[in-house]
């Protein structure tokens, strides 16, 4: 069970990176994983405070999320005899470097710069590899400094988004429940337990949850480190990752780039909340509340893209039995789900 055992969280946090790494006995060289937009952001905040602090550090800019970018930050990590890693931004940032360290088997610190999905604090990495986005298991970052302020300036639309991801675990846990009873997958009831709440309190405040409101970041912040000690306790994504998840991916095959990967899975998760027969209006109505996409409209999606992922989803990770079977829907059935939940017209 790999856990952080730093979490950070609040006002002008990132100021206190230095303490965090003396804290853990890190040492004195840093290689910091950002970008273009988030080394404006945060990455130059923690490069001075780091070298201010007698650190040697340096900054290595990502472009995307692939294996040829983690190959890259692992010979700069290597050239330069790094002690840990430091990934610095929103998404690709932190996945490039999480997978670096474990690749190089030193440190990783998570610096999220908005909280756009649970990839923050989980054990794993989403890369680009042979043009599709895998998901790798790796290490869980040693700290998570998570500056509400920073991520309360972020665009809403990544917040909503990161509320979707954790809305997500209803059904995740609900197929990996239906796993335990019909394969006999081993099944860990802390770890569901967590992640059902952890889902169910983000719920019950959406209305709570508002644009540049910093103690709406600090909500969603703490929903999405829950939801990655779940993970951790699980040793696996079952916790947070299921049928609507493999509809996400699936979209992302035929239609990438039209949404954020949690905006994705709200809306599965809309869906696979029907065909669980469990109440998929409490989600919907949740992330109305949220303003994160309900319909293929609001998340920039033709309707027949919404059938044709329904179609394929099960094919995505045909090892994790969900409740689209191994067979998957007929295009009746695909049909029928995603026009009674309103998903298309």
């Amino acid at each position: 069970m790999q856990l952080p055992r730093d979490v950070v969280v609040g006002t002008g946090v990132i100021n206190d990176i230095t303490d965090v790494c003396d804290d853990l006995k890190l040492g004195d060289k840093a290689l910091i994983v950002t970008g273009d937009n988030t080394r404006k952001i945060a990455g130059d905040i923690v490069h001075d405070e780091l070298e201010d602090k007698g650190r040697s550090v340096e900054m290595y800019t990502s472009s995307s999320a692939t294996m040829d970018e983690v190959r890259r930050v692992e010979d700069e990590a290597m050239k330069y005899g790094s002690n840990y890693l430091l990934g610095v931004g929103s998404g690709n940032s932190i996945d490039i470097a999480k997978l670096a360290a474990t690749e190089l088997d030193i440190p990783f610190l998570s610096v999220p710069t908005a909280a756009s999905h649970d990839g923050i604090v989980s054990s794993r990495a989403s890369i680009i590899h042979d043009s599709k986005t895998t998901s790798i298991q790796s290490k869980a970052p040693m700290a998570v400094v998570a500056d509400t302020e920073i991520i309360a300036n972020a665009p809403y639309r990544l917040l909503a988004a990161g509320c979707g991801d954790i809305v997500s675990n209803y059904t995740a846990v609900l197929d990996w429940e239906l796993a335990n009873r019909l394969k006999n997958e081993s099944f860990s009831e802390y770890a569901a337990s967590l992640s059902r709440m952890t889902a169910k309190i983000l719920l019950d405040s959406a209305d709570s949850i508002k644009p540049e409101l910093e103690s709406s970041a600090r909500l969603v912040v703490k929903a999405l480190v829950s939801s990655g000690v779940a993970m951790s306790i699980a040793g696996s994504s079952r916790p947070a990752s299921g049928s609507e998840h493999m509809f996400s991916h699936a979209l992302d095959s035929i239609a990438p780039g039209s949404a954020l990967h949690g905006e994705q899975c709200g809306l599965g998760t809309i869906m696979m909340m029907y065909l669980h027969g469990g109440d998929w209006q409490m989600i919907r109505d949740g992330l109305k509340k949220i303003r994160a996409p309900t319909t293929a409209e609001e998340l920039g999606v033709e309707d027949k893209y919404i059938i044709e992922a329904l179609l394929i989803s099960h094919t995505i990770r045909q090892e994790r039995y969900t409740i689209l079977g191994t067979s998957g829907l007929t295009r009746d059935a695909a049909e029928a789900v995603a026009k009674t939940t309103k998903v298309i017209s």
